[in-house]
């Protein structure tokens, strides 16, 4: 038991830290811009084909740099010369430009990479036991993946929070036009930081490639829980994606662990009912719900605060 608690700990926080690696660009795009970018985990996608083919030229380490660098250039291009353009238009044809951008990277990595999962694999260099828990291997590259995941978060935080570029950033969320009256191109601020948030995505894209399967669709399976951690985190707030990335990470991870059901707790149904639907119910086990248990948390988050965990406004 102390085995699984420990393992399905440390996998809970690795996945929630990919999660808040993605969500929290997702999060600075909301407040800055007021979009809910459907595309975001497009980009999360495109970081680990690109580190795919990338590090098949030039190898893994090169990748982790110029994919996300390829990626957050390829964001600020789609805020320049696509979103600011619909963005006078008003908020239902950003989401329709941002949908239908989603789907066209979708297809476009299709087309060049196919439909099947490419030979993304762990570098040669970490591609070992990091230590043995009990009896468990835990790899060297989930180490890693957790490490950089840190480092990422601990220097958005000091960026933000501690740096004149953080302290414009945080302005122009809630004054832009007084940002722009102090001589600075709030145009360009909202291009940057849309270019840093696909960066961030595909940073999460190169490191979660190998462990994961990278495959055209696999946007399509992380996308919705990404609106789940914003919603949930409260939305334009970065220490609630932050706690609802880690929350969502550490309960999808112990329900995946977890074979009990209603019939393991209280015994099986009556003969009367074992026929039912009942019986479907009674018999499910906590590992088969665990994909849906991010939804109930976000029925729940928003059944009795709306406004979500760290919130500060219900739009």
């Amino acid at each position: 038991m102390l085995e699984l608690i420990v393992i399905s700990t440390l996998n809970g926080i690795l996945f929630g830290m990919l999660l808040f690696l993605m969500a929290s660009g997702l999060t600075v795009i909301f407040s800055m811009l007021g979009v809910l970018n459907f595309a975001h985990a497009s980009f999360y996608m495109l970081g680990a084909f690109f580190g795919f083919q990338i590090s098949k030229w030039f190898g893994f380490w090169p990748a982790l740099i110029i994919a996300p660098l390829l990626a957050g250039a390829l964001g600020a291009m789609v805020e320049r010369y696509g979103l600011r353009q619909v963005h006078k238009y008003g908020h239902v044809p950003e989401l329709l430009f941002t949908f239908g951008l989603a789907f066209a990277i979708e297809e476009i990595v299709s087309i060049v990479w196919g439909k099947s999962p490419v030979d993304f694999r762990v570098p040669a260099l970490l591609d070992f036991p990091a230590f043995t828990l009990f009896s468990t291997n835990y790899p060297a590259f989930k180490i890693f993946m957790l490490v950089i995941s840190i480092v990422i978060f601990a220097g958005l935080l000091i960026t933000l929070k501690k740096t004149r570029i953080g302290l414009i950033v945080q302005a122009a969320l809630t004054h832009p036009h007084m940002v722009g009256h102090l001589g600075h191109n709030v145009g360009r601020i909202f291009m940057l930081v849309f270019g840093v948030g696909t960066a961030l995505a595909a940073v999460a894209g190169v490191i979660a490639g190998p462990a994961l399967v990278t495959q055209s669709n696999m946007a399509g399976l992380l996308g919705p829980i990404l609106f789940v951690v914003v919603v949930v985190g409260g939305l334009g707030s970065l220490p609630g994606a932050f706690i609802a990335s880690l929350l969502i990470g550490l309960v999808q991870t112990f329900a995946v662990s977890m074979n009990g059901s209603l019939a393991g707790l209280f015994g099986p149904l009556s003969p009367d009912l074992a026929a039912t639907w009942l019986s479907d119910i009674w018999n499910v086990t906590i590992a088969q719900i665990a994909p849906i248990m991010p939804y109930v948390l976000l029925v729940l988050i928003l059944m009795f605060r709306p406004m979500g965990l760290l919130g500060t406004r219900e739009t």
